[in-house]
């Protein structure tokens, strides 16, 4: 835009950018064809391998923290036994001691 461009000019100006912007449009292919559907079919397949894939690490997740919690468990349960066995060793000492 220059200046000297009167006001004819510049609407000119505007309507051809506008008809560019049309012509563009026209040649956008259409919802319905078929690289389009292919394109979208495409994304609802990966979409839903990513969905599976998170839904499976989180399952395997879940299986983990299961397994460790049980390992958790187990191990405090023999710990809890080991010194059960000791102090009942404690008291059986003592008890042999005192003539009991």
């Amino acid at each position: 835009m220059k200046i000297s461009d009167t006001f004819e000019d510049r609407r000119r100006t505007a309507d051809a950018a506008k008809a560019r912007l049309l012509e563009r449009l026209k040649q956008m292919p259409k919802a319905d064809d078929p690289a389009v559907v292919a394109r979208a079919e495409a994304r609802k397949a990966e979409k839903e391998a990513r969905l599976l894939a998170k839904a499976a690490r989180k399952e395997a997740a879940a299986a983990e923290a299961a397994a460790s919690h049980a390992a958790a468990a187990e191990r405090n349960a023999a710990e809890a036994a080991a010194a059960k066995a000791k102090r009942d060793a404690r008291y059986a000492a003592r008890k042999a001691r005192t003539g009991q």
